[in-house]
């Protein structure tokens, strides 16, 4: 027999708790769970305050991962014995006193909430002496005794059993290892961005990383070679070697450090630094930034490697927007964007192989190198190749856009494409070889708008000049021969250079393409018979009225239908097989997350290196020697040519070294 029961009433609530204010050291240990995650938080905080004491030494002493011991050395200011007591106090400090600084803080603390968190959670003592005091003074924070004790200028916190009073957050802890590798990296941040401060980390006695100051103010040492020299230092050799210097001014912005060859991309954004004012921060801003500037030079998934140094004026970012200062918020985040971006993008657009060339013939010269290379030493001057015969081929070489009037309605006729060097010189001698080819005529004119190829300026890194003299030696070399119609073989004063010859021409195609849309032209758009409909946001709706001109330079036209319906009714010609709603919705989706010029470029990117992969030579065709090196020197003056338009290399470099090495030579 089944019971029909009904079921109990609910219990009685209980008694009503009266509103009270919270002990001071309750209040203490609920902020210490948005300031102190780890011993790391513990060890930024501290660091933080040396830092802003003016040291130019910070010793981190851990025991235990930091769960056992922390202790921060350094030599600043100090703090008066009157004023120990004062620092423990809640939201007590001396970097700001009112609104005023609040709004334009630029030290790395400000709240004057972390020593008394730190404080409530652990067994923490103070010691500090300022130079105007004959002795220092030791603050035991748990019982507040204040007793003499020697010590040099400076101030010394010592942090012991961190989170012995709240036992549950020491169970979320890691294993030492794990805390001390974070409080590594902690100290690793700071260290990127203050050269001139030197900066040990002691774990149970042995020290484990050391920085000395490679920046001294005032001796007339250069503050960028102060900051590469740090960088090496902290994050190794290879990144500096495998990254370019950045340096751009844009209105209020100021952005330098050091962006990472797209060669140089690690499957983790691990060595990704971002600065702002000194202070390290993690920003969708900057990262998204960053980000869109490697879009056409990294293959895959991968993520780029960079050190950036944004300096803006602290009236412009607002740093008080999370509790571990690591997150900021920009009064113009898009003028900071392009900022960023654009720093990178002329960073990384210049092709390095003239500068190799030139780093590598000055190592090759210096006094040092003459008695390790011998073999180069030794080498007889390039010979003066002969243009091959031209051979004539009945393959297909893929499309041809020649229409360039129905792409953005400039006129199809191009005149040839003037070259440089060593091939303009052997074409003019032999032009019936230059009327039998197909690559000059079918790629280079028909892909694209004839243009003049870029011209060196005085800035740029300067050719390698032959041992005869001459400047014979073109950074990418002189072309020796075709392997299997894909690669093309050269040789330069360094060895030998490997060119995949179709991800080469296809990037001088797309640049060029890029020039010909930059100099004011719009993508051709082609109506739809029957407009396509759909259902469209709020959001979706607005971003369309307040951006016809954007997309009208894309080529699309967005128009409302319904006050909930968008009607497309004309897409760009090169697209139209497309799906015309999914690009509408992905170009509005992009028109309302990022500023309109980076969806512009993007969208713009996309089509442009669709054409410049059909307009290229394909594989599997035999160039001549001229062309090859038609080919070679126009690379050296395209930008971003060291990448195809999809990420990958365009060309390798074996020295004579790696060479000899595969032969075992000089062992």
């Amino acid at each position: 027999m089944t019971s029909n029961a009904l079921p109990s009433p609910a219990a009685e609530p209980s008694a009503r708790r009266p509103i009270r204010d919270l002990p001071d050291e309750l209040i203490s240990q609920i902020a210490a769970g948005e300031v102190v995650e780890r011993p790391a938080s513990v060890v930024r905080e501290l660091v933080d305050n040396a830092l802003d004491a003016g040291a130019t030494q910070v010793t981190v002493r851990l025991s235990a991962g930091g769960v056992r011991l922390i202790t921060v050395e350094d030599d600043g200011g100090g703090i008066p014995q009157d004023e120990l007591p004062v620092a423990l106090r809640r939201h007590a400090t001396s970097k700001i006193t009112n609104l005023t600084d609040l709004e334009t803080v630029a030290t790395m603390g400000f709240r004057g909430e972390a020593l008394a968190a730190v404080a409530s959670v652990s067994e923490m003592s103070l010691l500090s002496r300022p130079a105007s005091q004959a002795t220092a003074f030791l603050l035991d924070a748990r019982s507040g005794e204040l007793r003499p004790a020697a010590r040099a200028t400076g101030t010394t916190v010592e942090v012991k059993e961190l989170f012995f009073s709240t036992p549950a957050r020491r169970k979320f802890l890691k294993t030492d290892s794990t805390e001390l590798a974070h409080c590594i990296e902690s100290v690793r941040r700071h260290a990127l961005a203050r050269p001139d401060v030197g900066f040990a980390i002691w774990h149970e006695g042995k020290l484990v990383e050391q920085w000395r100051a490679t920046f001294v103010p005032g001796q007339g040492s250069d503050a960028q070679d102060a900051l590469a020299r740090r960088l090496s230092d902290v994050l190794g050799e290879d990144f500096v070697t495998q990254s370019v210097a950045v340096q751009h001014r844009s209105g209020a912005v100021t952005v330098t450090g050091r962006a990472g060859l797209p060669d140089a991309a690690r499957s983790r954004a691990d060595h990704q630094y971002c600065y702002v004012n000194g202070r390290f921060v993690r920003d969708k801003v900057l990262t998204h930034a960053a980000r869109s500037a490697y879009e056409d030079v990294l293959h895959g998934h991968k993520q780029p490697v960079y050190a950036l140094y944004v300096e803006i004026d602290p009236a412009r970012v607002d740093v008080n927007v999370h509790p571990t200062k690591i997150e900021v918020r920009f009064r113009d985040s898009r003028e900071v964007h392009q900022a960023v971006r654009h720093a990178v993008e002329n960073a990384l657009a210049a092709p390095r192989a003239a500068a190799l060339a030139a780093a590598a013939l000055a190592a090759e010269t210096a006094p040092a190198a003459t008695e390790q290379a011998p073999f180069t030493l030794a080498r007889t001057p390039l010979p003066d190749w002969r243009a091959q015969s031209a051979m004539r081929f009945e393959e297909p070489v893929g499309h041809r856009v020649t229409d360039l009037q129905a792409l953005w309605g400039t006129p199809a006729t191009a005149t040839p494409v003037p070259s440089t060097g060593f091939a303009s010189a052997a074409l003019q001698a032999d032009a019936p070889v230059a009327e039998r080819t197909a690559f000059p005529a079918s790629s280079l004119a028909a892909a694209a708008p004839a243009t003049p190829l870029p011209q060196r300026s005085a800035g740029d890194a300067p050719l390698p000049v032959g041992r005869d003299g001459q400047e014979a030696a073109w950074p990418l070399g002189r072309a020796v021969a075709q392997l299997h119609g894909v690669y093309i073989l050269a040789e330069n004063a360094q060895g030998m250079v490997i060119v995949d010859m179709h991800a080469a021409h296809e990037r001088i195609v797309y640049e060029r393409l890029k020039s010909q849309v930059d100099s004011g032209a719009r993508i051709a758009s082609q109506p739809l018979l029957i407009p396509a409909t759909f259902a469209a946001t709020p959001e979706e709706v607005a971003t369309a009225e307040a951006s016809v001109d954007v997309l009208a330079m894309l080529g699309l036209e967005v128009v409302p239908f319904s006050p909930k319906t968008l009607a497309v009714r004309a897409v760009p010609t090169t697209l139209a097989q497309g799906d015309a709603v999914e690009l509408a919705r992905s170009v509005l989706a992009e028109l309302a997350a990022h500023d309109a010029t980076t969806v512009v470029q993007r969208a713009r990117n996309e089509i442009l290196g669709t054409m410049a992969c059909h307009g290229a030579v394909r594989a599997n065709r035999r160039l001549t020697i001229d062309e090859m090196n038609a080919l070679l020197r126009q690379m050296e003056t395209t930008d971003r040519s060291d990448q195809c338009n999809h990420g990958r290399p365009t060309w390798r470099q074996l020295s004579m070294r790696e060479l000899d090495a595969l032969f075992l030579r000089g062992r």
